[in-house]
């Protein structure tokens, strides 16, 4: 079976108000994400990996030479569909319940998380990923380069940030911690993160 785009989980136009415009998508999800599908499926078609889950694909190709071009668009599909869910309209803000709680146990304040973040989306030299995962227990602030995450490393993904240049520039050019800061009071999707971490508690 071939991987097929998803759609997003809003409107393109859903997050206009939060400073994401309609124009950002219709290139980041209509064109970067499609490639990204289509890619893989070209490369997987007719090989051992054509009936194994994104999943599996992403662990079986990374750090394995021979499927470097596999490993970036598989691991790009599931990023960037991962990434959507992370947004929501009317997003941001302070979490609730027992992810606020774990937040202000392993860092001190939802504001050191906050700093932690910010500082881990803005230092990803060139094209990554800032994200809240959960580590043995723990969670934690990590970033990855290009397509690579959490999920390699054994880590659960609770939220994510794009940080590769065409996720923000249409709307905030070259201002990456302005998109940050955006994100994190207005778009990031807690009531995700929290049914990420419930399930992995």
């Amino acid at each position: 079976m071939a991987f097929e785009l998803p759609p997003l989980p809003f409107a393109a136009d859903a997050l206009e108000s939060a400073k994401m415009s309609a124009n950002t998508f219709s290139f980041h999800h209509d064109k970067h994400h499609a490639a990204y599908v289509t890619n893989l499926n070209k490369l997987i078609e007719g090989t051992e990996l054509a009936d194994k889950s994104l999943e599996e694909i992403v662990s079986i190709s990374f750090k394995d030479p021979s499927k470097v071009g596999i490993f970036n668009n598989a691991a790009q599909v599931w990023n960037h569909t991962f990434f959507w869910s992370s947004l929501k309209p009317n997003g941001g803000g302070i979490p609730t319940g027992t992810l606020a709680d774990k937040i202000a146990a392993d860092f001190g304040s939802f504001d050191k998380f906050k700093d932690d973040f910010k500082a881990a989306a803005a230092t990803q030299f060139g094209s990554g990923w800032a994200w809240l995962v959960l580590d043995n227990g723990a969670l934690k602030v990590t970033k990855t380069p290009n397509a690579e995450n959490p999920v390699v490393h054994g880590q659960i993904p609770l939220l994510t940030l794009d940080v590769w240049e065409h996720a923000y520039y249409l709307d905030f050019q070259n201002r990456r911690p302005d998109f940050i800061a955006n994100f994190l009071d207005n778009l990031a999707n807690w009531d995700f993160a929290a049914e990420n971490f419930a399930k992995a508690a």
